[in-house]
Parts: C-alpha cells; sequence; structure tokens
C-alpha cells in the first residue's frame, strides 16, 4: 500500500507501466467533476468519480481485488480507509467474484487512516482494503490499474 498527496506522485510513476497515465488524469480533476465510469485505455486503465456516504468504521468492509489495482482519491469530504494484509484475512463473506474482481471479509481492519482531499493511496491485490469509513458525503475518484498490463 502506497499513502501519499498528488504532489508527490512522480516518484511512484516508474512501479507500473499505467501509473504514468492514472496520475495524469487524477491531476486533470479540478474542482467539481461529474459520477460515472471514464475509460482511459479499454480494459486496461479506468476510473469511477462517486459520492457516496460515508459508513464509519462499524460499516466499512475489507474488500480485495485480483486483477486490477486501485488507486482512490479524495475529491472532497472526510475519508477514512481500513487496511490489513490480505494474507492475514480468514473470514471471506463469500467467495471470490471474478466477473466484479472483488472478495468482502468478516476480518476487521489492522490499521485506519485518513485520506485528505488531493491524496492518495495505492491497493495493490495482497492489500485488504475498506473504504468509505469516513462520515457524511465523500467524492472519490478510483482508478483501475490492470496488474497483468500486458494481457488486458
Amino acid at each position: 500500500m502506497i499513502l501519499d498527496t498528488l504532489a508527490a506522485c512522480t516518484r511512484y510513476l516508474h512501479l507500473h507501466p499505467g501509473f504514468p497515465a492514472a496520475f495524469e488524469y487524477l491531476k486533470s480533476l479540478n474542482g467539481h467533476v461529474a459520477e460515472g465510469r471514464q475509460v482511459l485505455d479499454g480494459e486496461r486503465l479506468f476510473a469511477g468519480i462517486a459520492c457516496s456516504d460515508g459508513r464509519g468504521r462499524d460499516g466499512a468492509k475489507l474488500e480485495a481485488h485480483r486483477r486490477y489495482i486501485d488507486i482512490q482519491m479524495c475529491l472532497a469530504g472526510q475519508e477514512a480507509i481500513g487496511w490489513r494484509p490480505l494474507a492475514s484475512c480468514a473470514d471471506p463473506q463469500a467467495p471470490f467474484d471474478t466477473e466484479r474482481d472483488v472478495q468482502f471479509y468478516s476480518d476487521r481492519p489492522e490499521s485506519w487512516f485518513e485520506l485528505r482531499p488531493q491524496s492518495f493511496c495505492v491497493f495493490y491485490p495482497d492489500d485488504a482494503h475498506a473504504p468509505l469509513a469516513g462520515e457524511g458525503d465523500i467524492w472519490k475518484a478510483v482508478v483501475k490499474v490492470a496488474v497483468d498490463w500486458q494481457a488486458a
């Protein structure tokens, strides 16, 4: 997992061939943006903008993905996210949903952090994360970057 500000994103561009375009997109989000899905590079790279009600820590569920890396950025609101290494998750709520690329867990996060506006976090497939643990309206961008960049 990586947690940093958008102003410092250049230090991570070399970590994945999709990261330069992903961060360029996030930097282009000035002001209030419309909700919805934005295709950036077919199924290799796409983003979603959404405004959701925060669930609080008690309502946030751990999730993990296999095909995509999540880059989540808070646009506005009070976002909080829980984290736990996937290897220590022992209580899946259901089998992995291959179509949606997600599995939810009943385990609780080991740590929590705030994701302030213009800050981002990168969740790799071995990072279980519990988003929307903040309160009130939370505007977020979530960029999905294919793990297997060449095959996507």
